[in-house]
């Protein structure tokens, strides 16, 4: 059975690239623990998980990361997702997240 987990969160830029900038949004601090115990085992690069994304009236398949300092997984959201929801960085969108099984 997929998790899924919808939650509102700014969108982010990742600045440790000059050019060529990352967005994302982080999920709930609480769902690393749900996400590690389904996702146990072999892990993919970066200790991704693939996911399938809703914002708006966009969805796409990616892969969510951890990320040790804030704690919590981030999710990349692309220019053209950003675009198609006009969305920047700093604004807050709703993100329905769906976690197929391991």
């Amino acid at each position: 059975m997929p998790l899924t987990v919808v939650f509102a969160a700014e969108l982010w830029e990742w600045d440790a690239r000059r050019t060529d900038s990352w967005t994302f949004v982080s999920l709930p601090a609480e769902e690393p623990d749900d996400i590690r115990a389904r996702h146990a085992g072999p892990r993919r690069g970066f200790g991704s998980v693939r996911v399938r994304v809703t914002i708006g009236a966009t969805n796409w398949r990616t892969s969510i990361f951890p990320d040790a300092s804030r704690g919590a997984y981030v999710l990349p959201v692309k220019r053209a997702v950003r675009e198609a929801e006009g969305l920047g960085v700093g604004d807050v969108c709703t993100v329905t997240v769906e976690l197929a099984g391991p």
